[in-house]
């Protein structure tokens, strides 16, 4: 591959210095919560947007045969119906508004290929149906009417494009970046472009480069997430990676987009989760939405573990929002009229989140978001500076004491606030930014109490195998130096993962210290089994909240008391969830005697 003349001195990725990102990213940081908006001709048919294409999926795994028909006719059809007469983007931007976002992201091509947007370049697009307006337009003005933020969506993968990874894909890759620059040429300010996915090939065959260029000649202030080479990667031996690693840096963008759960709390690296209200992505019908209180949690969540909620709305065909789509959008903006100074302008931390909740900082103030009282006072590890007064946000009364050790707070049963109890704390400092105070640890500091590691000779089984697992990895499991990839031992298709490990022999086994993949939540709920014959298994431990990393101590009851070690041979980790799950650890070392 040869160097690129491209010119990409402009562009922020890979040219601006921290305090020009810092000012850049200031208003994504101080938003804190956005509105994603699915919708299209799909809703018609209250089918999936995209994925509800019962087609051809170039380049997807576990899809149609590619022998099979490039087209859903009903589902590629529904554009000659769709006529949302309701459709008033002036008033979906002041609900938002109303609502307590700050931001609005539109799609404007999905995986689907449909463009809502008055393009030059495809006559499959909403000037072609009864309706025959720009939607794009109307939004982004809006947007700029009521003061929010306009990101675009833009599915680079397009399963209804003929000239979609066909060949060298230079047709396409020229077609899908001439509508983007259509997109940011056409409308003004755009302030975010949200990528999702190209869906495989080689990195020779896309142009990021001039992709880059050419936005932030169109758009110098714009923010772009983690997706525009999104899957982009080595489908065949053969296939190319990067050009350099300033290509690959570049199109990983300014934030990353946990899709569909809470992202683990992150306070060094700007993230976004994006969460649909209902039962998909567009409109599914008038029943299965989320709750109010969830929702609240989840933004409370996503605050203060450092990063935004873009909730994500599907308005029905006739471009109304759903009644339970609205409920939830009204609460929020009330439940923000009261708390929204423990929200917008914070930053993540200083205390690591839990089961408990978590923290958000501005100033001189703490803001505590409780979701779970233990018995007793709240426990908190030690500040690096002196709380003067507490109280909650309905200014109501909070008891705390603090010393060298740590922080207690508690607030009185009848004082407390559903779904999150809001407490402020105010300090005689300011915190500094992305101070991190980790949880009391449970691990002890010595484990040579437990014995020896017995686990260096150890094997791995698994339920089942993920895309991302590498199986020279598992070594790594037990020895050494943690993988480089980290892991995804197992898929999250499974509503009970597990991994058994194999000592070889059977051992007396006094603990298992189990270190979660930095970053992830998914172990919660995680429960230790052991068996010396590998049928009959007997419970040892259960997590009681999560923590980066478990000591799990294997006793055996004997005369009335727990004593430490029983004897195995096999040991199984297990996540338990009323949903599926993944299980991802980083390394498991198990302590005991040999025989």
């Amino acid at each position: 591959m040869s160097q690129s003349p491209t010119d990409l001195s402009h562009v922020p990725q890979t040219n601006e210095t921290p305090e020009q990102h810092d000012a850049r990213m200031q208003w994504f940081r101080d938003a804190k919560f956005g509105m994603f908006i699915h919708w299209g001709p799909c809703s018609v048919g209250e089918r999936e947007i995209g994925w509800g294409r019962n087609a051809q999926r170039p380049m997807d795994i576990g899809v149609p045969d590619p022998s099979d028909d490039k087209h859903d006719e009903e589902y590629d059809n529904y554009y000659k119906v769709f006529n949302p007469v309701k459709f008033d983007a002036d008033e979906w931007a002041r609900f938002a508004k109303e609502s307590g976002m700050k931001y609005m992201v539109l799609i404007t091509k999905h995986h689907d290929g449909f463009s809502q947007f008055d393009t030059k370049l495809s006559d499959y697009s909403i000037m072609a149906t009864p309706y025959g307006r720009d939607i794009v337009k109307q939004f982004v003005e809006a947007c700029h009417k009521h003061g929010l933020k306009a990101g675009l969506y833009y599915s680079t993968r397009d399963w209804y494009h003929p000239d979609y990874l066909v060949g060298d894909n230079k047709k396409y890759d020229e077609w899908y970046r001439g509508q983007v620059e259509e997109l940011l040429t056409n409308y003004g300010t755009i302030d975010m472009m949200w990528y999702d996915h190209v869906g495989g090939r080689d990195w020779s065959k896309w142009k990021f480069d001039e992709l880059f260029a050419m936005m932030y000649r169109r758009q110098p202030e714009l923010l772009v997430n983690n997706r525009a080479a999104r899957f982009c990667g080595q489908a065949t031996p053969e296939d190319q990676g990067p050009e350099s690693p300033e290509f690959e840096k570049m199109t990983l963008g300014d934030f990353y987009t946990p899709e569909g759960s809470i992202g683990a709390m992150d306070i060094e690296n700007d993230w976004e989760s994006c969460i649909h209200v209902g039962q998909g992505w567009s409109y599914r019908g008038e029943d299965g939405f989320k709750g109010p209180e969830d929702c609240i949690k989840m933004l409370a969540s996503c605050t203060t573990g450092g990063g935004n909620l873009l909730l994500n709305f599907g308005p029905r065909p006739d471009g109304t929002f759903t009644d339970g789509e609205a409920d939830v959008a009204r609460a929020m903006g009330a439940w923000l009229k009261t708390y929204g100074e423990a929200v917008y302008g914070t930053r993540g931390g200083p205390y690591q989140n839990g089961n408990w909740g978590g923290s958000c900082h501005k100033d001189k103030k703490i803001f505590l978001h409780v979701y779970r009282w233990q018995d007793g006072p709240l426990a908190l590890p030690p500040l690096p500076c002196q709380v003067l007064e507490a109280r909650t946000l309905e200014d109501k009364p909070v008891a705390f004491t603090q010393s060298e050790d740590g922080l207690s707070v508690s607030v009185a049963e009848s004082n407390r606030d559903n779904p999150v109890t809001v407490i402020e704390l105010t300090l005689d400092a300011v915190i500094a930014p992305k101070t991190f105070i980790p949880a009391l640890s449970s691990v002890p500091d010595d484990m040579s109490e437990y014995g020896e590691v017995i686990s260096d000779a150890a094997t791995l089984a698994l339920s089942s195998v993920s895309v991302h697992d590498r199986e020279t990895d598992h070594a790594h499991l037990f020895t050494g130096e943690p993988s480089p990839h980290g892991y995804a031992f197992c898929t999250d298709s499974e509503e009970r993962p597990w991994v058994k490990i194999d000592l070889g022999a059977v051992k007396t086994v006094k603990a298992a210290l189990i270190e979660n993949k930095k970053g992830e939540h998914a172990t919660n709920g995680l429960t230790l089994f052991v068996s010396e014959d590998g049928e009959n298994w007997d419970k040892a431990w259960e997590a009681a909240e999560w923590e980066p990393t478990w000591c799990a101590p294997i006793t055996r009851f004997h005369a009335g008391i727990d004593v430490p070690g029983r004897p195995a041979r096999y040991l199984m980790l297990q996540t338990q969830g009323q949903k599926p799950r993944s299980l991802l650890l980083q390394r498991v070392t198990v302590y005991g005697s040999k025989p």
